[in-house]
């Protein structure tokens, strides 16, 4: 029997969450042992190459992934012109890049950039051959298979950069660490999507008839990457080395716990929205997606707010117990980005509803004017010092929230007061437990007393409020997982 939208979601949702739970587990291992064996300076160097890295994957996929998504029904030939693309790209991207890296080590003052740049640009080349496989992935919701090969490819490559750092390889333990994520994740795609293989093919009609849409897309992708690397691009030229180094902590601790969430919804909410809108524009159900999209978008909060949260109120014993003294430079940077974090996943929503009805456009000028307003912002504050300026900066960002509500809800008809109503309940619950627990905890001195304390307050809280609230989130949760739980336990008396 088919199964349903709702079964669908609440199963795509599921391997999502297991995903990126496992995903973000490990990378916590493998973060707190690799910054106890390396140092800021060393975090500092890769720090100022990740914006071109993720740039150059930005013009390398050129927004084809998501236009394979939003079509009905993709074809090999589809595929094919996609994967082809990648390749071709990639190995011009690379060829520049190579040469551009004396210029990349003269603008941040740092000549090591020259050969850690040319090694690392590698990443993006291998990952070409893998792009149209992860578009295959996500379009046919393979949510099981994602996850497996997050987890394959995190442990492969956590193992290589630990081992290198122990044998005070430096940065380059961090170096091959991401150049053996990218092999891994190659050799699982290729072995999970086994009806489609790639055949290289001058036969670009494909990626033509995307064009205008993917090309807004990529010109969106390159400004997000712009806003969101930024700061290290700032601090890399501004600041010293070290603490380029601290903020590339406490951005990479900020984005592993709201990406926990952004790529549990992120999986598969294109997918969902692209379905539901086929409806909404047939007349069929018309206020379908709207329901659908409120209702995860109560899921996202659900989960982002506390968990940001959280994670600023024990960000200094977290980093004292797991990565020790030496990156006490990174709480108030940490502390602050934690409080817009809590909102990016929101983003997510917003963006993929805009991709899911074809209006790259709109996608693409909101980005636009927000990177330039964001650069406005940076320039106004860097004079005061890093910790100002990136309050400056985490403000805006919650704050720009309001506009793609304002040009993407409502194509849905999703209303300002219904935003409000879907978000703020848990941003103010939320915020309240965490000031509740961090007065009571207060006069505690034992640094594992105090955040073990503060852990279990605020879960448990959090868990009466919503009780008492009577969230259906949450009874819908405990429904869900009551049921698998169940149908295990006949499947094994059986």
């Amino acid at each position: 029997m088919k199964e349903s939208l709702k079964q669908r979601t609440a199963k795509g949702l599921f391997w999502s969450a297991v995903n990126s739970g496992s995903t973000q587990v490990l990378n916590l291992v493998i973060g707190i042992i690799l910054a106890r064996l390396l140092t800021p300076e060393d975090y500092g160097i890769v720090g100022l190459l990740t914006i071109f890295i993720a740039l150059a994957g930005d013009i390398q996929s050129a927004g084809f992934t998501l236009g394979l998504i939003n079509i009905k029904h993709p074809e090999a030939k589809d595929y094919n012109s996609v994967f082809s693309f990648n390749v071709c790209a990639s190995v011009i991207l690379y060829t520049l890049l190579f040469l551009a890296a004396p210029i990349i080590a003269d603008f941040f003052h740092q000549e090591c950039l020259i050969k850690a740049s040319r090694v690392t640009f590698l990443t993006f080349f291998i990952s070409s051959l893998g792009i149209a496989h992860g578009g295959y992935m996500t379009k046919n919701m393979m949510n099981k298979e994602i996850a497996i090969t997050g987890g394959i490819a995190l442990v492969s490559s956590g193992t290589t950069g630990i081992t290198l750092a122990f044998l005070d390889y430096g940065y380059w333990a961090l170096i091959w660490q991401q150049i053996t994520y990218c092999v891994v994740v190659i050799i699982c795609r290729y072995h999970f999507v086994r009806e489609w293989r790639p055949k290289l093919t001058l036969n670009f009609t494909p990626v033509w008839n995307m064009g205008m849409f993917s090309i807004k897309i990529l010109v969106t992708k390159l400004i997000n990457t712009l806003s969101n690397n930024i700061l290290t691009v700032i601090f890399g030229r501004l600041f010293p080395i070290h603490q380029v180094g601290n903020y590339s902590q406490a951005y990479k601790w900020n984005t592993m716990a709201n990406s926990l969430v952004s790529n549990t919804v992120g999986q598969i909410a294109q997918t969902i929205f692209v379905e539901t809108n086929d409806n909404y524009q047939t007349g069929d159900n018309n206020d379908r997606q709207l329901r659908v999209f409120r209702k995860m978008m109560r899921f996202t909060c659900f989960f982002s707010m506390p968990l940001m949260f959280g994670l600023a109120l024990v960000s200094r014993e977290f980093i004292l117990i797991t990565i020790k003294e030496q990156w006490l430079g990174c709480v108030p940077l940490l502390q602050t980005l934690c409080i817009s974090g809590a909102f990016m996943p929101i983003y997510t929503m917003y963006q993929n509803l805009t991709i899911s009805h074809g209006r790259s456009g709109l996608y693409m000028w909101i980005n636009t004017l927000q990177i330039i307003l964001q650069i406005a912002v940076i320039l106004a504050f860097y004079r005061f010092g890093m910790q100002t300026m990136v309050s400056a900066y985490s403000a805006f960002l919650i704050l720009w929230l309001i506009p793609w509500h304002l040009f993407s809800g409502k194509l849905i008809g999703y209303r300002f007061t219904d935003a409000l109503k879907d978000i703020m309940p848990f941003c103010i619950i939320s915020a309240g437990i965490m000031a509740v627990v961090y007065f009571l905890t207060a006069s505690l001195t034992n640094i594992w007393a105090l955040i073990s304390t503060r852990i279990a307050l605020c879960v448990v809280l959090y868990y009466i409020a919503m009780k008492a609230a009577h969230v259906e989130i949450l009874k819908e949760g405990e429904h869900f997982i009551k049921n698998n739980l169940l149908k295990r336990h006949k499947k094994n008396e059986s």
